[in-house]
């Protein structure tokens, strides 16, 4: 990845949240709607729940790694693992075109090494080492499972689903081989919303459990008062808040996929009481649990409605 200059410090920072639609291997954002201007001037980055592969068929301009600004082309791709801070700008406002996948890494790779948690563990950690804007040419092996991925995901055949769940497989091993190559000449910066990386992926493996502001940041090496102040700068939100908004999109999840009651869904989202689980719930969606579940139409992904920012009044 070649970069552009000095790094840019963002005003803002989003957490644009995004679902896999239920008995679909990934999310697939393809065809004519992503030929359009990136960025329009945003003086703001963002980051995801899920991993973010994108591929680039047109169009120029800059992609924002965090603090890094590197150039795209036609024939790019890029890799982004959750979590990490990134913006993209088109030359000039001119048209662009990428697709896009968002691909839930670490449960893929936890059901696949079930009876290897600890290399499974590794292998998660590896896959989410770095962030990459590269040529097709210099990895045409990887780019190439990408491009096999969108168009099992755009003609939808049949057994596509099984097809994109092996390919999905071998897209995140060539991106392990591809991040452990690097490991010796790239070290990710620790600056900004990356420094919150280790709290950010804490609390969304452990959101059930019982867990203290003083937890996360002894995770991240930090004293409290330093935590809270470096995550509301980088964040626009306290840490408190964050780990309710993940404890809500995670019921979110558990009211799509079971008919559990209020009280077992508040208990493994790490809410102490049903109480205390509505508040939570209507405070970030505006509605009580209850209601968001007696209506079909939340439980289907809808990607220009349904996304959560970390900066208020977005």
């Amino acid at each position: 990845m070649s970069s552009v200059g000095g790094g840019r410090r963002k005003r803002d920072i989003q957490f644009r949240y995004y679902e896999i639609p239920q008995n679909e291997p990934c999310l697939a954002l393809l065809g004519e709607a992503w030929v359009r201007p990136y960025g329009d001037g945003v003086n703001c980055q963002h980051f995801h729940n899920y991993m973010e592969i994108g591929f680039c068929h047109d169009g120029m301009g800059i992609v924002e790694l965090d603090e890094e600004r590197a150039r795209y082309r036609a024939e790019m791709f890029t890799v982004i693992p959750k979590n990490y801070p990134h913006n993209t700008e088109s030359e000039n406002f001119s048209l662009s075109s990428w697709e896009y996948l968002f691909i839930d890494a670490e449960a893929l790779l936890r059901e696949i090494y079930r009876d290897n948690s600890i290399y499974g563990e590794e292998l998660v950690e590896l896959v989410n080492g770095r962030a990459w804007v590269v040529g097709a040419s210099e990895y045409p092996e990887t780019a190439e499972l990408i491009l096999r991925i969108m168009e099992e995901m755009r003609c939808k055949q049949e057994f596509y689903y099984e097809s994109v769940r092996g390919l999905l497989f071998a897209l995140l091993i060539n991106i392990a081989r591809m991040n452990d190559k690097a490991s010796d000449k790239v070290r990710r910066q620790s600056s900004g919303v990356s420094q919150m990386t280790v709290a950010l992926h804490h609390i969304g493996k452990h959101y059930a459990e019982n867990m203290t502001i003083g937890d996360l940041a002894a995770v991240s090496h930090m004293s409290e008062t330093h935590f809270r102040r470096v995550f509301q700068k980088a964040m626009n939100m306290t840490p408190s808040d964050y780990l309710n908004l993940v404890r809500v999109q995670m019921a979110c999840e558990y009211m799509k996929k079971s008919a559990d009651n209020m009280e077992l869904v508040a208990e493994k989202c790490g809410f102490q009481s049903v109480s205390t689980f509505n508040r939570n719930f209507k405070k970030v969606l505006g509605i009580t649990p209850y209601q968001w579940k007696i209506h079909p139409e939340n439980y289907e992904a809808k990607l220009q409605n349904y996304k959560i920012s970390a900066y208020r009044g977005w």
